[in-house]
């Protein structure tokens, strides 16, 4: 049977303060499990959860109404901490990338050289792949999703990012378990795919303007499964191969 945590106990493990906990109480974000006959605010296990979902989603920049939102959204913390967890390792492979690449810069520095160009922005630019999405998709698309993403809030990004990172966690989990492309659980995540595309601002559309090409959706979901960097994404060629199986049965169900 768990302990129950009191308020004094739980801020101290969580890096906080008591007043922060009773103001996310105040506003519905954290209720304590109980309240004592001393009036003290209790957490059992399933609060503590909720807890670290919520600093977790405060770390990404997201105010109270944002994170009130996503916990709502997505009720399966187990799932919603393997979409963090996710994200979590994406941006530890950034910052890795940065770390190695300040630490070159330094090294040539104290060598009396001068840093290669080329070598100094590692891990920095979001707009490392722009010449590729300009080959495949031209100038236009890659300027219109690169206008949509300056343009959001920092609030607006972190949000944006966290969907991202929970829809491949669902991906791998399915994955992982082995569900079939084609089962009903599959197409829903293709489903949920092909609307993200079409969401996004320089994705092409068919003529009705209302969604993403069948020809575009097949093309990218190939490109999961021949491409190293989009593979590593869902977990290795195996999950790559499951995403693009599964978005090729719903563009031929749809068709």
């Amino acid at each position: 049977m768990s302990t129950d945590r009191s308020i004094q106990e739980v801020a101290r493990l969580a890096g906080t303060t008591s007043r922060t906990l009773r103001h996310y109480d105040d506003v519905g974000l954290l209720r304590p499990s109980r309240i004592g006959s001393n009036g003290y605010r209790y957490y059992d296990a399933d609060a503590l959860v909720r807890l670290q979902r919520i600093l977790l989603l405060r770390d990404l920049g997201l105010g109270l109404p944002q994170i009130a939102q996503a916990l709502e959204s997505q009720p399966d913390e187990a799932r919603a901490l393997r979409a963090h967890a996710a994200w979590l390792r994406a941006e530890q492979e950034r910052i890795a990338r940065q770390i190695e690449t300040v630490e070159r810069t330094v090294r040539t520095i104290e060598e009396g050289e001068e840093p290669v160009a080329e070598q100094m922005f590692e891990g920095f630019d979001h707009t490392q792949y722009r010449e590729e999405v300009e080959q495949r998709w031209g100038r236009d698309a890659y300027a219109r999703s690169d206008g949509w993403w300056r343009g959001m809030s920092d609030d607006d990004r972190a949000a944006w990012q966290e969907r991202s990172a929970a829809r491949v966690a669902a991906w791998r989990e399915a994955a992982g378990r082995g569900v079939d492309p084609t089962s009903a659980e599959a197409q829903e995540l293709a489903r949920e795919r092909v609307a993200w595309l079409a969401s996004i601002p320089g994705t092409p559309r068919t003529p009705d303007g209302r969604d993403a090409p069948d020809a575009y959706v097949v093309g990218l979901a190939e490109t999961y499964v021949a491409d190293p960097r989009f593979a590593a994404t869902y977990g290795g060629e195996d999950g790559a191969r499951f995403v693009r199986d599964a978005l090729v049965a719903f563009v031929e169900g749809r068709a």
